[in-house]
């Protein structure tokens, strides 16, 4: 079994490394200490691809399979875990949207968020039972 990663990999993993250390790494403990939500740092990320890692092509995603968009994810959250962790949010929504919404909500959401320009996000609630996420 080859565990080697291919050209296209190497090439996303080293895209999102740079663009942490340029976009995130300056920024993340002052986002992180005054609670600030980065914005404009995700809408930067939506334009490489990384708000629609693996939603469909048909809503503007890029389609990678899992270990292709974990790379991403690996490499951006070694500089800022907490705008990661929305960025790796909004994926998980916005994949759901391209593949379960209707074809009017896909038309009408699909490339505002897998650019970025729009977000998506899921609510949780298990008062006193589940996981517990508060």
């Amino acid at each position: 079994m080859d565990f080697e990663l291919n050209p296209d990999q190497h090439a996303f993993a080293d895209t999102a490394r740079a663009f942490a250390q340029d976009q995130l790494a300056p920024h993340a403990a002052l986002w992180d200490a005054q609670g600030i939500f980065p914005r404009e740092a995700i809408a930067k990320a939506g334009e490489l691809g990384f708000c629609g890692l693996y939603a469909p092509e048909r809503i503007g995603g890029l389609n990678l399979p899992r270990l292709d968009a974990t790379l991403v994810f690996e490499e951006l959250a070694a500089v800022d875990p907490s705008t990661t962790a929305f960025i790796t949010i909004h994926n998980m929504a916005t994949w759901m949207l391209g593949n379960w919404a209707t074809d009017a909500v896909r038309a009408e959401w699909g490339e505002a968020l897998t650019s970025g320009q729009k977000l998506a996000s899921y609510c949780l609630t298990e008062p006193g039972a589940g996981s517990d996420a508060a």
